[in-house]
């Protein structure tokens, strides 16, 4: 017999129906939202619906995910109803007629994952009441007294003419059930001290905030400047002025001053040898 969803009363499981009837308005932007008590990948879910032809504002929410993977296809592990797993599905080359959306250039869609980090620390900042910060271009960190910490990692990959957005965040996660990692440390929002750890207003706010920075980036045409979505990300974001290390995919690597991001979401390093510009995808990792 499965085990019920209440033994933890700290991790009680999300209600899906009243997300359902807080996120699927009329004129909202959200279409869809599932909840699973179990998947491999909410990522691969949502890709799959994606193919079979799922219209764009599907949200995949999964309390217990099997098979999680972040960048470069390492694993996210939590343990079930402890953090928020989530998938969406994006079509942002569609041109959307009576959002008056033009199709917005594929060049611009690199974005999608960092508007999404800048929404999901707004969400933390605003209802956990913990400091936060975007380590460039997929980590969210808490900045608590004792340093940086790991919190939440953010993967975006593009299937066909959709791109899919998944987060994961660490909610209620204790300190023996975090994984063990080689660069920072992980940690939840309950570790940190989080004034709020209710997963479901956590996540009504973070596709509200999704919605609305995807909104503004489809209106002025994925121009992430125009809709003020560069500035808010150069805010929040961590890595800017500092020393980093970059890694290559080729082993290779770099060092020098992380000095912007710019208008097509790069990092911009200053190095001995001049500014190198790197992307998301071009990169292993950043320290």
């Amino acid at each position: 017999m499965a085990s019920s969803p209440y033994t933890d009363l700290d991790r009680p499981p999300l209600g899906e129906r009243a997300l359902q009837r807080a996120l699927i308005v009329p004129g909202g932007f959200w279409q869809r939202l599932e909840i699973r008590a179990e998947t491999g990948s909410t990522n691969a879910d949502a890709a799959a619906a994606g193919q079979a032809g799922a219209a764009e504002g599907l949200v995949v929410v999964a309390e217990r995910q099997v098979a999680g993977r972040g960048r470069r296809d390492r694993q996210w592990v939590s343990p079930p109803r402890a953090g928020l797993t989530l998938s969406f599905l994006l079509r942002p080359g569609i041109a959307d007629a009576e959002r008056g959306w033009a199709p917005a250039p594929q060049r611009a869609w690199g974005w999608l994952p960092l508007l999404a980090g800048v929404a999901l620390r707004e969400t933390v900042q605003r209802l956990a009441e913990v400091d936060a910060a975007l380590k460039w271009p997929n980590d969210l960190l808490l900045t608590g007294g004792s340093g940086e910490s790991k919190a939440a990692g953010i993967l975006a990959e593009v299937s066909g003419d959709a791109v899919v957005v998944g987060i994961g965040l660490n909610v209620t996660t204790r300190a023996d059930e975090l994984p063990e990692t080689t660069g920072l440390p992980a940690t939840s929002l309950r570790i940190a001290g989080a004034k709020a750890t209710d997963r479901d207003p956590l996540l009504r706010a973070l596709l509200r905030g999704v919605a609305r920075w995807y909104a503004g980036w489809r209106e002025a045409d994925g121009d992430a400047e125009m809709c003020g979505l560069l500035a808010a990300y150069q805010r929040d974001c961590s890595t800017i002025g500092r020393d980093v290390r970059v890694l290559l995919p080729n082993r290779s690597e770099f060092t020098g001053t992380a000095t912007t991001v710019d208008g097509d979401g790069q990092l911009v390093v200053r190095t001995a040898d001049g500014e190198r510009r790197v992307s998301a995808g071009d990169v292993l990792h950043v320290r």
